[in-house]
């Protein structure tokens, strides 16, 4: 869709990415970091100063307490560690849970692995996971589940009555946990990111994976980092040194800066709920039905009040006939699933999100 939205010149509210850029300070953060020498191979888990950074901030988010040395290790992007932490554990037949629609990354490396994957569809307009459908799926095999919590693209949460449900499932069963929390400072209206970190039960069992592109705004920097007890990180940093071995230099000596200054990361909520409020507000006018939007910077809406297209269809219509491009979300779900939702990102200007709600309420 991103590149049909070039070809036609369209908005492109699909892939997900901001069409602003970055802090000043933090570009003039990775210049002086070069111009310093900073450009050789960093360690291989990640410069120590901001593994530091990232356990004081994980510590004072969560109330968990995560050893730099041994439980940090900063990665290529969220992507790499996700990828890496499902070649830790997952071994040929075993069977992975994950939850439909699903960030596209996960089902390919399992299958990568040998995995087996078992996936539990979910339903608009909520989307709440069906727990004792979870505890069917599960087996003697049943090695991983994969959460995503702010998710993409439903833009829900986790919720603690999920959290007591994971608990008391996983409870007396060797099952790890993947939990993909790259949004995790984008929830709104005052709602809690119930992260694995905050749960000893589940602490012990999780790979806890963040993105520090899409908490700054550089996408582009495949910047993120995994927390893991020792045990686990021990066995992920096996695979990491062979897959990236270290991560680019002078941008973790400039993450590292950046974050020491909590509010850097604390204004993102407010930052992206004015733009969720603002995106909202002028969908309203048009034909599309809002779904709710909860965390993430993803907004889905309903359109089978303007057609009965599939939305692979709808969605090429939309950016050729009104010039904005969206992302159909039968993507998202293994057999094409097709609940007539699209899904627009609206981490962009609001210059951008007006252009675009013009073009909307004319559809």
């Amino acid at each position: 869709m991103s590149a049909l939205a070039a070809e036609l010149g369209a908005i492109n509210l699909s892939q997900g990415f901001p069409d602003y850029d970055c802090p000043a300070e933090l570009k003039e953060l990775v210049s002086q970091a070069m111009q310093q020498g900073y450009n050789q191979y960093a360690p291989m888990a990640g410069l120590m100063s901001l593994r530091e950074v990232i356990a004081a901030k994980t510590e004072k988010l969560y109330g968990a307490v995560y050893d730099p040395e041994t439980e940090i290790t900063v990665t290529a992007g969220g992507t790499q560690a996700i990828y890496t932490a499902i070649s830790t554990v997952v071994n040929p037949n075993d069977e992975v849970i994950i939850f439909e629609p699903a960030y596209d990354a996960y089902a390919p490396a399992v299958r990568m692995m040998g995995g087996l994957v078992k996936s539990l569809q979910l339903e608009p307009p909520d989307y709440r996971i069906n727990w004792e459908m979870v505890k069917r799926l599960i087996t003697n095999r049943t090695r991983m589940i994969i959460l995503n919590s702010p998710h993409n693209p439903t833009a829900t949460m986790l919720r603690k009555e999920d959290i007591d449900q994971l608990i008391s499932i996983i409870n007396s069963r060797d099952i790890f946990i993947l939990s993909d929390e790259v949004y995790e400072h984008l929830i709104f209206d005052g709602r809690t990111h119930e992260s694995m970190a905050r749960y000893a039960e589940l602490r012990d069992r999780s790979f806890i994976v963040a993105s520090l592109g899409k908490t700054f705004h550089v996408t582009g920097w495949k910047l993120g980092y995994c927390i893991a007890p020792a045990y686990l990180m021990r066995e992920f940093r096996k695979i990491h040194q062979f897959l990236v071995f270290s991560v680019n230099t002078p941008m973790q000596f400039a993450a590292a800066e950046y974050l020491k200054n909590e509010e850097h990361y604390n204004y993102l909520p407010g930052f992206f709920q004015q733009k969720r409020d603002h995106f909202r507000a002028g969908l309203e006018q048009s034909r599309f039905k809002l779904l709710p939007c909860e965390g993430s910077y993803f907004q889905s809406v309903f359109y089978d009040a303007i057609s009965d297209e599939k939305d692979t269809d709808f969605v090429v219509r939309l950016t050729r006939e009104f010039g904005v491009a969206a992302i159909p979300t039968s993507a998202f779900y293994s057999k094409g699933t097709d609940f007539k939702v699209i899904r627009f990102c609206f981490a962009k200007t609001q210059e951008t999100l007006d252009k675009a709600v013009d073009r909307l309420i004319k559809v």
